[in-house]
């Protein structure tokens, strides 16, 4: 399991007061109100930003950040990921998971064969669906239906499914 969860990217520069908009990369993008810091990755680095402000524009957050109170102090940010560790995260439901668990997880199916590996996860709204990169049928779209998926041990990185008539 991965220790830091990705919430966000700095899209742009927003104003003269070192504002950035970011485009949240979390289910939720009001949770922003709730974060006191982030952890910058600068590519070489990764640094603590205080959040000192929070507003919303379009699908846009718009983050301010202590101690960088100039335009030119937050430039060299642009396209840069913003990540909360893991005890930052929000609370997951029962039968929720992160995608950053899920990719790479090793799929079998009910009767216990090796199946594939989770390569994606694309949300489509009504429900997510697993791509599965299966040795034996190439690329296979799963949707995460209680149907088809019928058991998920983040811990040992496992996902049993249930093939659906059509699937394959």
């Amino acid at each position: 399991m991965e220790n830091m969860l990705q919430v966000g990217v700095i899209t742009s520069t927003h104003g003269l007061r070192g504002e950035v908009k970011v485009f949240p990369t979390t289910d939720d993008a009001a949770r922003f109100k709730t974060l006191k810091e982030v952890i910058l990755d600068t590519g070489k680095e990764q640094k603590v930003m205080k959040i000192q402000g929070v507003k919303f524009f379009k699908q846009f957050v718009i983050l301010k950040f202590e101690g960088l109170d100039r335009i030119e102090d937050v430039e060299i940010y642009r396209q840069k990921p913003l990540f909360v560790t893991r005890e930052h995260a929000v609370k997951l439901k029962k039968n929720e998971y992160f995608i950053a668990d899920l990719i790479g997880m090793n799929v079998s199916t009910e009767d216990g064969s090796a199946f594939g590996v989770i390569k994606d996860v694309l949300q489509t709204g009504a429900n997510d669906v697993y791509v599965i990169d299966s040795p034996d049928h190439g690329e296979v779209l799963v949707p995460a239906i209680r149907q088809c998926i019928l058991e998920v041990d983040v811990e040992e990185h496992n996902m049993k499914i249930h093939l659906m008539d059509g699937l394959i």
